[in-house]
């Protein structure tokens, strides 16, 4: 069994800042292409639309079948929407226009 990769704290809070540096959606746009490979982009798009899926509450079945990620991923997803960190959970309540109709 591989064991898997982890990433040096130093380095990621070097990334993690250089992330915030980021001043709009075309910065953020040049830097993650330079900085990531398009099938990383791509998998992080997706997981993306994934959590904002399941934040509309549709059924893993249906978020499959409209995205084409496999329903493991969708899985993943949703029990990264739960954890502590609640990264997902932050960045979704914060994108939702305000005065929508259910708050978290």
């Amino acid at each position: 069994m591989q064991q898997q990769r982890r990433a040096d704290p130093a380095s990621l809070k070097g990334l993690f800042a250089a992330l915030l540096s980021l001043r709009d959606a075309k910065e953020a746009e040049e830097f993650l292409t330079d900085l990531c490979t398009p099938a990383e982009l791509c998998d992080m798009a997706d997981r993306w639309r994934v959590a904002r899926l399941l934040d509309q509450g549709l059924p893993y079945r249906e978020i499959n079948a409209r995205t084409g990620v496999s329903t493991a991923t969708v899985t993943r997803v949703a029990r990264w929407l739960l954890r502590e960190e609640g990264g997902y959970r932050k960045i979704l309540d914060r994108m939702k226009p305000k005065g929508g109709s259910h708050g978290r």
